[in-house]
C-alpha cells in the first residue's frame, strides 16, 4: 500500500482532498519506472482541475509533476538507473508516495537543485519558454517594445523575467499588492513594478514606458484587471492568456479587439506535448534545466508543506502575499 491525495467529491480543494492509503503500483511495464516521491509541487491548474470536477464517481488522485527516485525500471528503458533522481511532468496521479511514470517523461535531475526546487523543474520553465517564444512572434519584442507580465512575483513570472534579461527583452512587472512589489524590486532592481491594489498604478504604467510601445501583455489572472492591461496594449499588440487566478469574467467588447487590431490568444503548457517534436522537448528540457540551474533562487517557493498537512499547503496557494510555487514533501 501506498499514500496519495485523493478526493471522492467535487467542492474547495481545501474541502474535499485528503490523504488516503491506496494500492501500491505494480512492477513497472515497458517503457516506465518506480518512483519514490520525495516532493511535489501544487499548481493552480491543479486545484482547478479538483473544482471543475463534477461528475467525480470512483476516488481520483491529484497532481501532474514531482521529484523523487528512482526505485525500479520497468523494460524498454534505457538513459536511467535505480537511486537516480528524477522529476517528471504531465504525470497524472503524481501525490503519491510511490508512483509509475512512463520513463520519456522523467527529467535527472542535477546536484546542486533542492527538492524544492526540482518539484518545479519542469513545468514552470517549459511554460516560460512557451511564452518567451509566443512574445518574441511580435516583432517589436526585443527591440523597442515592451511585454507587461501580469502576476510576475510567480514562479513563472519572476522566471520570465528573468529569462527576458538574458535574452534583452524589455519588461514591467504588474503585481497585486505593495509587498510583492518590495520584493520584487529587490530581486529585479533594474524592472519597474507596479501594484494594483495602488490607486493611479495604470497611469504610472504608462508613464514608465513612455513611447515604447506595449507590444505584450502575459497574464494568468483575468478579470477585471486582465481587461484592463488589455486596454494598454499598442496598435497590433496581444494578451496571452495563461491561466484564470480571478474567478471573475474577462470582459471585453468587440471594439476593445477591433480599435488598434489588437488580440487575444490562449497558451498552456500541456500543447507542448503535442505540438513540439521530440527533438524540440529534448531542447526545451535541457534549457530549462539549466536555467534552474544557474537562478534556483528564482524558483524558491513560497512555502514547504508534509504530505499530512495538504489541506494547509492548498490553502496556501490562494493566501494574499503568496510569492512562489507551494511545495509538499512526502
Amino acid at each position: 500500500m501506498t499514500r496519495a491525495v485523493t478526493f471522492s467529491r467535487s467542492g474547495e480543494p481545501a474541502e474535499v482532498l485528503e490523504v488516503s492509503t491506496v494500492a501500491a503500483p505494480p512492477e513497472p511495464g515497458w517503457g516506465h519506472i518506480q518512483v519514490r516521491v520525495r516532493a511535489f509541487s501544487v499548481h493552480p491548474g491543479d486545484l482547478l482541475a479538483v473544482t471543475m470536477t463534477t461528475d467525480v464517481g470512483a476516488t481520483q488522485r491529484v497532481g501532474v509533476e514531482a521529484v523523487g527516485v528512482i526505485t525500479e525500471i520497468g523494460p524498454g528503458v534505457i538513459g536511467l538507473t535505480v537511486g537516480q533522481r528524477v522529476a517528471f511532468f504531465p504525470n497524472p496521479g503524481s501525490w503519491v508516495e510511490t508512483v509509475n511514470v512512463p520513463a520519456d517523461l522523467a527529467v535527472g535531475v542535477p546536484e546542486g537543485i533542492s527538492d524544492e526546487v526540482a518539484a518545479q523543474l519542469i513545468c514552470n520553465p517549459i511554460t516560460v519558454l512557451m511564452l518567451r517564444r509566443a512574445a518574441e512572434e511580435h516583432p517589436a519584442v526585443g527591440y523597442d517594445g515592451v511585454v507587461v507580465n501580469n502576476a510576475a512575483s510567480s514562479s513563472v513570472g519572476r522566471l520570465f523575467t528573468t529569462t527576458a534579461q538574458h535574452h534583452h527583452i524589455a519588461t514591467v512587472s504588474v503585481v497585486r499588492s505593495a509587498q510583492r512589489a518590495d520584493e520584487l524590486r529587490v530581486l529585479f532592481p533594474e524592472v519597474p513594478v507596479f501594484s494594483t491594489d495602488a490607486g493611479g498604478w495604470r497611469d504610472r504604467l504608462s508613464a514608465a514606458v513612455g513611447a515604447r510601445p506595449v507590444a505584450v501583455v502575459l497574464d494568468p489572472v483575468g478579470g477585471r484587471v486582465g481587461a484592463e492591461l488589455f486596454g494598454l496594449l499598442a496598435p497590433g499588440g496581444t494578451l496571452i492568456s495563461y491561466g484564470q487566478l480571478e474567478p471573475d469574467p474577462f470582459v471585453l467588447q468587440p471594439l476593445d479587439l477591433v480599435q488598434g487590431s489588437r488580440g487575444l490568444r490562449g497558451m498552456t503548457v500541456f500543447r507542448w506535448l503535442t505540438d513540439a517534436s521530440a527533438a524540440q522537448r529534448a531542447s526545451d528540457i535541457a534549457a530549462a534545466v539549466a536555467t534552474v540551474s544557474a537562478h534556483p533562487q528564482v524558483l524558491a517557493p513560497a512555502a514547504v508543506y508534509r504530505l499530512d498537512d495538504i489541506g494547509a499547503a492548498v490553502r496556501h496557494v490562494s493566501k494574499p502575499g503568496k510569492v512562489g510555487t507551494v511545495v509538499v514533501t512526502v
